[in-house]
């Protein structure tokens, strides 16, 4: 007996990723939608439990934090994939790459004449009170003119089935190995329908991220030596940086193993001696990169990486100074920057938004806090929000204090009717909400993943898709189709 009967999926009242009806799937769900209704319950329970043993066996975990204790747990992952037809994706990667094209120039302009401040499409005031911009970083020209090598922009869809961009993560984004991995775990739980060919690959992630890294060197006629700088163990995302050096067979360093030299040249400390380093990718917050040039307290960098990358003799990814553009107000003017920029219309829409700064904008936001979603700057990660229609009078209270307090630190956005797509609960398929973060490359050429990581809020209801805040992932499939939509399936 069939356990997924797809007539009796609730589809909720919010556009669905994978059933356009009860029993309809969209056209390039067809064969997914019609395999889960061949398991009866045993298979399905089988199939989620080579998953769980898969995570287990390959070591794919995630930290979060609480109470003061630190806790590594299992991934949480859900079987059913996420299914993006490629014709629409197609689209998506255009916009994608136009979107991070122009906040490359923004960020360059930004640390070198500033004229969006002075023809006045960004108001001075925005740069002024921004937090991640880095005096540090003043005339200093990267390779390739780029300052954000690695972006992670956050993708929602709405009830009409249009995707917006939420959000740019343009510092150090994360969430490209569970994207990688979580391809690795589906392709062993349901390897069926990986032989069809209409599934489009992920792997070629790390291959094209190690090219554009070594592409920065400063020998570019040596191999070059590229590591990836982590903050250690403790830090939450230690697994990405040990898998992303191990996939690129490269050194993964703490700032301790680092050394610049009197001449601004890096070396990584290795028992053969003393090595020339030409790349760093870096998972370490601005601040905290180099005590010379920031916090003097810190244990995480090495002192002189910005002597030797101002000297042109280190290549640095994630650029120091890129987070000031990774700012929810900046986001805002997004669309505008691109205009500005490259003279075309932005091909991929932002979320309406509120900036507090702006007093007609604050007034509309405290008289509406229960129905807005609520945003400091630079929060990230799902912490320091308010939404609205789930929260208390005494939060409301104490965000319009928050607001009133400092403006230009607060946007607010609709609450969004984000998509779902059917998630294991109890054994069976029931829609939950998710969103979706592909990761763009930019280099000598600009490369957008085949899909993202697409993150999935198990509980009913929630809009919450943060690892740490209980949320879960799903496999996410850029699918070739040319098929109709498919027959009704049980």
């Amino acid at each position: 007996m069939s356990q997924v009967n797809w007539n009796n999926y609730a589809c909720s009242d919010y556009y669905d990723e994978l059933l356009a009806a009860p029993g309809k799937p969209r056209a390039s769900a067809g064969e997914l939608c019609s395999m889960f209704a061949r398991f009866n319950a045993d298979e399905l329970a089988e199939r989620k439990t080579a998953a769980e043993i898969a995570i287990r066996t390959m070591g794919i975990t995630f930290t979060v934090y609480s109470e003061g204790a630190m806790i590594d747990r299992a991934w949480p992952f859900d079987i059913v994939p996420r299914i993006i037809p490629a014709t629409e994706w197609r689209k998506t990667e255009a916009g994608l790459k136009q979107r991070v094209q122009a906040l490359n120039l923004f960020i360059d302009d930004l640390y070198h004449e500033q004229k969006v401040v002075k023809d006045k499409v960004l108001p001075a005031e925005v740069l002024a009170q921004s937090v991640n911009f880095r005096p540090q970083c003043v005339g200093i020209n990267p390779p390739h003119g780029v300052w954000a090598h690695i972006c992670g922009s956050d993708l929602v869809r709405g009830g009409d089935g249009t995707l917006y961009v939420l959000e740019d993560n343009l510092r150090i984004p994360s969430g490209v190995s569970y994207m990688l991995e979580n391809r690795n775990v589906t392709k062993r739980v349901l390897p069926e329908l990986f032989a069809t060919g209409k599934i489009l690959p992920v792997d070629d992630y790390v291959a094209q991220l190690y090219d554009m890294l070594a592409a920065m060197s400063p020998r570019p006629g040596d191999d070059p030596q590229v590591v990836v700088l982590t903050p250690g163990i403790y830090n939450s995302a230690y697994f990405e940086h040990a898998y992303l050096a191990q996939q690129m067979g490269v050194e993964l360093v703490q700032g301790s193993d680092l050394l610049v030299d009197d001449d601004d040249v890096v070396y990584m400390r290795t028992v053969e001696g003393l090595r020339r380093v030409d790349v760093i990718y870096r998972r370490v917050d601005d601040e905290f990169l180099d005590p010379e040039a920031f916090n003097p307290d810190s244990m995480l960098g090495a002192a002189g990486l910005m002597r030797a990358w101002r000297s042109g003799n280190v290549a640095l990814a994630n650029a120091p100074g890129a987070g000031v553009a990774d700012d929810k107000v900046v986001y805002a003017f997004v669309p505008e920057l691109i205009r500005y920029y490259l003279d075309e219309e932005p091909l991929l829409p932002n979320v309406p938004s509120y900036l507090c700064m702006f007093e007609d904008d604050r007034q509309y936001v405290l008289e509406h806090l229960d129905e807005l979603v609520v945003k400091p700057a630079n929060e990230s990660g799902g912490y320091g929000m308010l939404i609205g229609p789930r929260s208390t009078k005494e939060t409301r209270d104490e965000f319009a204090r928050l607001i009133k307090a400092n403006p230009r630190n607060y946007m607010a956005q609709p609450t969004l009717a984000l998509s779902t797509t059917p998630t294991l609960s109890n054994g069976l398929p029931q829609p939950r909400h998710v969103d979706l973060r592909p990761f763009i490359l930019s280099g000598p050429e600009t490369h957008v993943t085949t899909g993202g990581l697409t993150r999935v809020a198990l509980v009913e209801g929630s809009l919450v898709v943060n690892s740490s805040q209980g949320g879960g992932s799903k496999d996410t499939w850029i699918v070739e189709t040319d098929e109709p939509a498919a027959a009704a399936v049980e």
